[in-house]
């Protein structure tokens, strides 16, 4: 029998010595487990490859500047504009542009529509004799709030001779992020739209 080195013979004594004690043998400590590397989550989508929702917006001569404006202000928004003109301060008749905003709205091109002349009023009207439109002229923060949450406006009139830039954005955006009330509000709603029904040519 060959003899054992003093490495051995200690690791033997010990062996002995804890086996009598009840105590487990001494193990080499296991290795520890392999660094997994963890799949990053994938990046967000660029907000470029959102989608964007469409707004509509038009002016006449009055609105014009206040239109350049707001088209800049939708865009830092995340909306996508469809500019419906004008596109000076040369005199034009505002029925035009409203209508024309109104129809994108009531064929469904896009999410909402903003018309912008001198007072306001005169697009409003336009805009409410197209079928499906319901137009608000608001003038401020409640206005805004009450148009979306009570009546579902889905067209915005500003009157550029009334309120300043910085009003104006206000009003858009909080028009544009008010969602619909729905409950009572909806009856109500409905009721709108039956009447704007009687007078449709069928």
């Amino acid at each position: 029998m060959s003899e054992l080195s003093d490495a051995q013979l200690r690791a033997l004594v010990e062996r002995v010595v804890r086996q009598a004690m009840g105590l487990q043998p001494s193990r080499p400590a296991p290795a520890p487990p392999p660094v997994l590397q963890e799949t990053p989550p994938a990046p967000p989508a660029p907000a470029s490859a959102q989608p964007k929702k469409a707004v509509a917006i038009g002016a006449d001569h009055g609105g014009f500047e206040l239109k350049e404006v707001l088209k800049k202000y939708l865009a830092e928004l995340g909306y996508e504009v469809v500019d419906c003109g004008t596109n000076s301060k040369e005199a034009v008749d505002y029925p035009d542009f409203a209508y024309a905003v109104a129809q994108m709205v009531a064929q469904g091109k896009v999410f909402r529509g903003i018309m912008i002349d001198g007072a306001g009023i005169g697009s409003c009207m336009a805009a409410n004799k197209v079928p499906g439109v319901r137009a608000a002229m608001c003038y401020d923060h409640a206005t805004a709030v009450n148009s979306r949450e009570h009546n579902d406006a889905n067209l915005l009139t500003l009157g550029a001779g009334l309120i300043g830039e910085n009003l104006a954005r206000q009003i858009v955006k909080t028009w544009l992020e008010t969602e619909f009330g729905g409950g009572r509000h909806a009856r109500r709603v409905d009721k709108i739209v039956q009447i704007e029904k009687l007078y449709l040519k069928s």
